[in-house]
C-alpha cells in the first residue's frame, strides 16, 4: 500500500466460515488487509482460495463470522442488512465474470438502472449513459439488447454500469474469465483507465497474470489465507 494515499479499504481479522453436510470449511481465516485510496490491487489463487468470498464480504453482500470491513471511513459490518445495500448502492461498483446485465433491458437502461435507484433525473441519467457509452467505445449501442452484442461488448457495458454512479470503489470477479486473450486485454485495460481517471479504488479477483500485470500489486490467496509477499 502507499502509505502517502488514505486507506479506502481495510479488512481486519476477516473470518468467513461455511458448513458442508457435517463439516465446517474456513474460506477465509483472518485475513488483514489494507488498499490505499486510488490502489489497483489484483487478488490471485486457485479457485476456492476465498478470491469471490472476500470480494462479496468487502461489498457488504455476505457479512463475515469475525472480523471487520472499513471502506472510506465507513464500518461496514457494523450496518444491518438494509444498510449495507444502501451503501453499497451509493459507492460501490461490481463487475462480474458472467457480465449480470438484464436481457430484457437495452444497454441504456442496463446502465440507466443504477442512476434511477440512486435517484438521478432522466435528463442527468441520460447524460451519463452517453458519456459512459462514449468512454467504452459503444455510443450507437445504446438502444441494442445484451444478446446481440459480443462478450467482450457485453463486459464493457457492465463495467459502464459499474461505473455508473462514480463509486468510490470498484471490485471485479474474473471480469475477463469468459472473454478470450485479445477481447480480455482490451477489457482490464479499459476497467483500470477509467476507474484511475475517477479516482477510485479497484480490486479484481483473477486467474490471470496478464490482468494482475495492470495492477499496481498482487495478493496471493492460498487456503483461506493471503500469502507473504
Amino acid at each position: 500500500m502507499n502509505p502517502a494515499r488514505p486507506t479506502e479499504i481495510r479488512a481486519a481479522g476477516l473470518t468467513r466460515r461455511f458448513t458442508e453436510g457435517t463439516r465446517e470449511h474456513t474460506v477465509l481465516d483472518a485475513v488483514d488487509l489494507d488498499v490505499a485510496r486510488g490502489e489497483c490491487v489484483a487478488i490471485r489463487g486457485r479457485s476456492g482460495s476465498g478470491k469471490s468470498t472476500l470480494l462479496n464480504l468487502l461489498a457488504g453482500i455476505d457479512a463475515p463470522d469475525a472480523g471487520s470491513v472499513d471502506l472510506g471511513g465507513t464500518r461496514l459490518t457494523e450496518l444491518d442488512e438494509r444498510r449495507r445495500t444502501l451503501f453499497r448502492r451509493e459507492h460501490i461498483g461490481f463487475v462480474y465474470q458472467a457480465f449480470n446485465l438484464i436481457p430484457t433491458l437495452s444497454v441504456a437502461d442496463n446502465i440507466r438502472l443504477v442512476l434511477e435507484l440512486n435517484g438521478e433525473s432522466r435528463h442527468t441519467s441520460n447524460r451519463r449513459i452517453a458519456d459512459l457509452l462514449e468512454a467504452v467505445g459503444l455510443h450507437d449501442r445504446g438502444d441494442s439488447f445484451p444478446d446481440v452484442l459480443s462478450g467482450g461488448e457485453q463486459q464493457r457495458v457492465a463495467i459502464a454500469r459499474a461505473l455508473a454512479h462514480k463509486p468510490k470503489v470498484v471490485l471485479a470477479d474474473e471480469p475477463t474469465g469468459n472473454l478470450d486473450d485479445a477481447a480480455a486485454e482490451r477489457v482490464i485495460e479499459l476497467l483500470d483507465r477509467l476507474v484511475r481517471q475517477q479516482g477510485g479504488t479497484l480490486l479484481i479477483a483473477t486467474h490471470s497474470a496478464r490482468v494482475a500485470a495492470f495492477c499496481d500489486r498482487t495478493l496471493t490467496f492460498h487456503a483461506g489465507k493471503v500469502l507473504p509477499a
